[in-house]
């Protein structure tokens, strides 16, 4: 089987359409994995495991952005995301959140939790100082380099 421009470019639609991030298809020795990274799509192919792997671009599909963050200009050093998941606040629903804003952190501790791939990951703060804003919500998909949480 192999992908055809047409078949990939209808793949990148329903990314688009259903608010998906990724679409992982496989058939035998070849695969075929497409993510959707702000602002645009992008597509791999693998080939048999003796070939090369070609890298494809699909021509952008179109994705509505919709701002997490305020025109208000920030005061303080940004934690991202380091991945595509899932936003938590705490380490399970009955738990107390791990920060909230006005709280004085320190480097390393932990600030929230991002599930991937059912996985939770522990994002740690890089800076000392006081909370001042929480940009997403528990329970909320983030994007890769997504703005968290801001520390002054």
């Amino acid at each position: 089987m192999k992908f055809e421009t047409d078949y990939i470019e209808k793949l990148a639609k329903i990314i688009s359409d259903n608010g998906l991030t990724e679409i992982s298809l496989e058939n035998g020795e070849q695969a075929i994995t497409i993510r959707k990274d702000l602002p645009e799509v992008t597509v791999s192919q693998a080939m048999p495991v003796a070939a090369a792997t070609p890298v494809l671009s699909a021509a952008p599909a179109p994705v509505e952005t919709k701002s997490t963050e305020s025109t208000v200009a920030h005061k303080g050093n940004a934690i991202t995301s380091p991945m595509v998941g899932t936003f938590y606040a705490a380490s399970s629903p009955e738990a107390s959140p791990f920060v909230t804003e006005g709280k004085t952190i320190s480097k390393g501790d932990v600030v929230c939790i991002v599930e991937a791939m059912k996985l939770m990951n522990e994002i740690e703060s890089e800076f000392s100082g006081t909370v001042t804003e929480i940009c997403v919500k528990d329970g909320q998909p983030v994007e890769y380099g997504q703005v968290l949480m801001y520390v002054e």
